[in-house]
């Protein structure tokens, strides 16, 4: 695959991560980290550790534009945001002992949970 193919598709990718993001407050990761195993090919660990330097500012993004809407409460989201980022660092400090195949069929799980939860 050419350079300029994987930058285009990459560009796709990031769109479609934060539109997911944006429109429905969350989801990114759960598009992206597909797309860059699938369509880009990228190797199981860094298709995970991507979409998570990639969800950062498709975050901030969201959060600034749901804040200018006044959509946001920060007080509701202090806690989460403590908590959150202990369980970033120890997730990514756990990170590298974990298999690749293991934590794409976790990440699998995950997404049909959720998807239940919101169906249900």
């Amino acid at each position: 695959m050419s350079h300029k193919t994987v930058k285009w598709k990459c560009g796709v990718s990031g769109a479609l991560a934060g539109f997911s993001n944006g429109f429905f407050g969350a989801g990114g990761g759960m598009v992206l980290v597909p797309l860059l195993l699938g369509w880009v090919r990228l190797e199981e660990k860094k298709a995970f550790a991507t979409s998570v330097a990639v969800i950062l500012p498709i975050c901030a993004v969201s959060c600034a534009v749901y804040w200018w809407k006044g959509l946001l409460d920060f007080g509701a989201a202090i806690p989460f945001l403590l908590s959150g980022a202990v369980g970033g660092w120890l997730g990514g400090r756990w990170y590298g002992r974990v298999s690749g195949t293991l934590l794409r069929r976790a990440f699998a799980l995950l997404t049909i949970y959720g998807g239940i939860r919101c169906l249900f």
